[in-house]
Order: structure tokens, then C-alpha cells, then sequence
């Protein structure tokens, strides 16, 4: 990063009042002040604006009609001014030195195009202690070259990773922002598809070097744990954007295979759990989803099974969870 460089600091919100003055308060506070920080907001109707108004001219303010957070996020990525931006969304926290850190990314590698660094989840107002990239499956981080303490980068583009894995929130990413609206800015072709995020994600992936931070220097607020119906709506978003980015960026046509397999493996999983719901509709909408051939046996009976009525359906959708509880554990039990 150049010795003058700045960060401008983009917060989109839509209806966050209660959670605002965390976040802001953390970025206003960095031991590298950002720039400029600019908050969308996205068309709230709870208090949200009286909560920016507090604030005065520490930030910039405008308000869009509601457009979705990707939208919202190159709203505010066009006004910004800075050699480089970082965004936090409304729901999420950076401690003190994020910025510091992040900056010196730039300052040990001045050719990177984009940065992300690692983070935990943030309960209750209680920091937990699991760190996400410490959830990466075996081989994901291989092949990074150091710059750094506690600093690396890949030379070489990971989409092929990232469908098995991607740890990689907008809340943790810093970017030089002539790239970024080089190559498009945030991916807002996907619409309000669930998981958004990750077509951008993907976007980034394509290019190098891609910084990675080690230190767990943001937190990402949630309320509780998703339960088994947001996990099979969350696949279901992550494959259609699978597939919305497969038609329309030619540049992935190398990774064609993979992605298509990724496609199938993450509605099999999202019919697995609409199953264990007993969501049957769910059940024979995804099964329409995918090519008979490619259903293993056990899904192609449930799909079936799905289809029967519903006195039927339920008996045998019982004996069916309870064969495949008792094999879990026979399986457990055998080691």
C-alpha cells in the first residue's frame, strides 16, 4: 500500500438501527482512521436514519430505494474516493486494529488486488473463539506464499476451492478500488438470490494475487445457529448461483466440470434435509432439479416416497429416517 494511501469504508443497511452505532463506533475508533466512511442505506423504514443523524459529518450518508446489499454496497463503492475500500455490513464488527492490519497487507505486497481476512462469530455480544479458516477442509490453504507475519497470498486463482469451502464474508475484504470497478464491482446480476455474495466471491477468485489475513479481526453478528431449514435454503441459493455464473461468465468455462458437480452435490444435500423436515413439496421441487441418473438410490426413494400421499408418505418417510439414524450409528459404533 502506498505510504499516503487511504481507505474509504462502505457500510450498506437496511433496517440495522439497533445494531448501527456498534458497528460505526468500531470503525470509527481504528488505530488507522479510515478516509471517508460512508453508509447506504438501502430504503430502511425503522429508525435508521435518526441513528446515522447522530454521527454529523464523522460520516457521509445517502439513502437508496431498496435495492438489495449488493446493490447498495456499488452504490456506495461508487462514491468512494480512496485508493482502496473495505466494507462492513450493518450487522458486523472490527476490532480496533482491522484497518492497521489489512493496510499492511498492501505495504508488504503492493500488487495485490484484493484481501480478506479471517473472522468469528459474534453471539449474544460474546466474541466465540472458532476461527473460520481454521474450518478450511484439508489442502484449501495450500500453495500460499508468505509476505508476512500472519500474512500470505495465493498466486494462483482458487475458484476450483471455493466450491468446497468459501470463508471468504464482505465484512472482512479490502480491496484497491480501481479494480474493483474494473472487473465490475460487487455482482449484482444475481439479483436477490440467496448467498449473493458468493458471485462476487467467485469474481474475485479469478484473479491474483489474492491476499489472505490470518488474524481474526472481525466478527460477524448472528443470532443463533441456522437451523436445518435456512442450511437447505442456503444450498439451494449457492447452486442456482452456480449456475447463473456458469452461463454468463465464459471465463469459468475451465472450471465447467467442477462446478456443475458442485451444482448436483449441493441439491442432493438440500434434498437430504427438506426430507428430514418432512418438507415434501421442497422434496419433489428439488428432485425436479436434478438428472435422475446422477440421484443416488437412497434419493431417488425419497423423491418417490415424496410423491405418495400422505398417509403413505409419512409411514414410510418415518422408516426411512429411523434406517438411516440406525446406520449412522451402526457406522459410528464400527468406527
Amino acid at each position: 500500500m502506498r505510504q499516503h494511501a487511504a481507505i474509504s469504508v462502505i457500510v450498506a443497511t437496511y433496517n440495522r438501527a439497533e445494531l448501527l452505532p456498534a458497528t460505526l463506533d468500531g470503525i470509527l475508533t481504528q488505530t488507522t482512521a479510515p478516509r471517508e466512511v460512508i453508509v447506504v442505506d438501502d430504503g430502511s423504514f425503522d429508525q435508521t436514519q435518526a441513528v446515522l443523524a447522530q454521527y454529523g459529518g464523522r460520516i457521509r450518508t445517502m439513502r437508496i430505494v431498496n435495492s438489495g446489499k449488493v446493490a447498495a454496497r456499488n452504490v456506495g463503492l461508487l462514491q468512494a474516493a480512496g485508493d482502496f475500500v473495505a466494507f462492513c455490513d450493518s450487522g458486523d464488527l472490527w476490532k480496533p486494529t482491522y484497518l492497521a492490519a489489512m493496510a499492511r497487507m498492501w505495504w508488504a505486497e503492493p500488487s495485490l488486488r484484493v484481501a480478506f481476512g479471517d473472522f468469528l462469530i459474534v453471539q449474544d455480544g460474546i466474541w466465540q473463539t472458532q476461527r473460520k479458516f481454521a474450518d478450511a477442509p484439508p489442502g484449501f490453504w495450500s500453495d500460499l506464499r508468505s509476505i508476512g507475519p500472519m500474512m500470505s497470498a495465493f498466486d494462483n486463482p482458487i475458484v476450483d476451492r471455493l466450491l468446497d469451502f468459501q470463508p471468504f464474508f464482505p465484512s472482512c475484504m479490502v480491496a484497491d478500488r480501481r479494480f474493483l470497478l474494473d472487473i465490475g464491482g460487487w455482482d449484482a446480476s444475481a439479483g436477490r438470490i440467496l448467498g449473493a455474495d458468493f458471485a462476487t466471491v467467485l469474481r474475485l477468485a479469478e484473479h491474483t494475487p489474492f491476499g489472505i489475513m490470518q488474524q481474526s479481526l472481525a466478527g460477524i453478528r448472528k443470532q443463533a445457529a441456522h437451523d436445518p431449514a435456512d442450511v437447505q435454503a442456503m444450498k439451494l441459493g449457492d447452486a442456482q448461483i452456480l449456475e447463473h455464473v456458469l452461463q454468463h461468465r465464459p471465463s469459468l468455462e475451465a472450471h465447467a466440470g467442477a462446478i456443475r458437480s458442485s451444482i448436483v452435490q449441493r441439491r442432493h444435500e438440500a434434498l437430504e434435509l427438506a426430507f428430514a423436515r418432512r418438507d415434501f413439496p421442497a422434496v419433489r421441487d428439488i428432485a425436479r432439479l436434478l438428472p435422475t441418473e446422477r440421484q443416488p438410490w437412497r434419493l431417488r426413494v425419497k423423491s418417490r416416497v415424496a410423491a405418495w400421499p400422505a398417509p403413505l408418505r409419512g409411514v414410510a418417510s418415518g422408516a426411512l429416517l429411523a434406517a438411516g439414524s440406525a446406520l449412522s450409528a451402526a457406522r459410528r459404533w464400527g468406527g
